[in-house]
């Protein structure tokens, strides 16, 4: 059974948005199956979502459907959360700036930089 994956897009630095297509059908899951890997009360799962922590999306049936790295991105959340004491509008600049940092690194290392080289430094 062959299904569409739409693809993923993201904001980055400067307003431009990096479209990333899946090379192989990536299973989904649902609500249920988020919570029990992660750990976390669907309800709270639910408030991380509508506070745009976490992405989803509704399947036909209106249920919420989540990439695979939702119990690592809720991990990471929780993290944030008890191990810094941060409130949930700061933790969201926190993946923010983590993913810049993610998109930054990546573009060093296909240019082939290394750290040590920088111009900064």
């Amino acid at each position: 059974m062959s299904t569409h994956h739409p693809p993923r897009t993201s904001a980055t630095a400067r307003n431009t948005t990096v479209v990333r297509y899946a090379m192989v059908p990536v299973p989904a899951l649902g609500l249920d199956g988020v919570a029990r890997r992660s750990g976390l009360h669907p309800e709270l799962i639910r408030r991380l979502v509508a506070l745009g922590l976490v992405d989803a999306h509704r399947d036909a049936s209106g249920q919420l459907v989540f990439p695979p790295s939702a119990p690592a991105t809720l991990a990471r959340i929780q993290r944030l959360r008890t191990g810094l004491n941060l409130n949930y509008d700061s933790i969201g600049l926190v993946l923010d700036l983590l993913e810049r940092i993610s998109l930054l690194e990546a573009a060093l290392r296909r240019s082939g930089t290394r750290s040590d080289q920088l111009p900064w430094i």
